[in-house]
């Protein structure tokens, strides 16, 4: 299921979703275009992703302030192919400028950066003797997807359907949401232990953190992100 659009309306520009997209597409094609060759050498690839990815191996044998812990940042912002930068940034684009029309702009770039270090640390823990590096920004945008399933609960989807035929059908907000996220978690138990391309418990873990940030802060930010303080 792809979705295309949300029913939801926002009040302000997404600056910071529109700025993350432009860079996140940025980096991509920094790295694709000045790698010397097409297609780029996988040796090319595997040692910008070894340098800017999250190396879980790495990070646990890091000195206490070693430079590797911006790993936790830098990872956000590679991805590994078109078509995986290409749905991350869909995603980011859908669920993102309700978020950010939300919590307001600020507010909403720390919570994805904070999102994005949480997933990272999730998966890290999960595969905590791998040499295989992290990327890519999908743990910050499951945070963004599980505050918006509990910030946008009357929210639709516009989804792209492949059964039979292709359709677009509008589907709950919520119940895509569920859908997403029992999938993540049921590829992820069933692969736990297992070498994997996809970052599954990144995906957990950033949706739970975004389910939980959402309950404890977000329902006391105003709509446009200014928090309400009693007096």
């Amino acid at each position: 299921m792809i979705p295309l659009r949300d029913t939801e309306e926002i009040e302000t520009v997404p600056f910071f979703t529109i700025l993350l997209i432009v860079v996140n597409s940025l980096i991509f094609m920094y790295i694709y275009f000045t790698a010397g060759a097409m297609p780029v050498p996988e040796e090319y690839l595997a040692s910008v992703y070894g340098q800017f990815g999250l190396v879980p191996a790495k990070i646990l044998n890091a000195p206490l302030f070693s430079m590797s812990y911006l790993t936790f940042i830098t990872s956000i912002f590679l991805h590994g192919s078109w078509s995986h930068l290409i749905f991350n940034m869909l995603f980011l684009w859908i669920f993102g400028n309700n978020i950010e029309d939300y919590f307001g702009h600020f507010h909403f770039l720390f919570f994805y950066l904070l999102a994005g270090v949480v997933a990272s640390l999730v998966q890290l823990l999960t595969m905590s003797t791998s040499s295989m590096p992290v990327i890519g920004a999908s743990g910050a945008i499951a945070g963004i997807m599980g505050a918006y399933f509990l910030l946008f609960p009357r929210s639709r989807i516009r989804t792209l359907v492949f059964f039979f035929f292709i359709t677009v059908v509008e589907i709950p907000a919520p119940v895509y949401l569920l859908i997403w996220f029992l999938s993540q978690l049921f590829e992820g138990l069933s692969s736990f232990g297992v070498a994997s391309g996809v970052a599954f418990f990144a995906h957990i873990g950033g949706f739970v953190f975004g389910l939980l940030y959402a309950a404890l802060i977000g329902k006391h930010a105003g709509r446009k992100g200014r928090f309400l303080y009693s007096v």
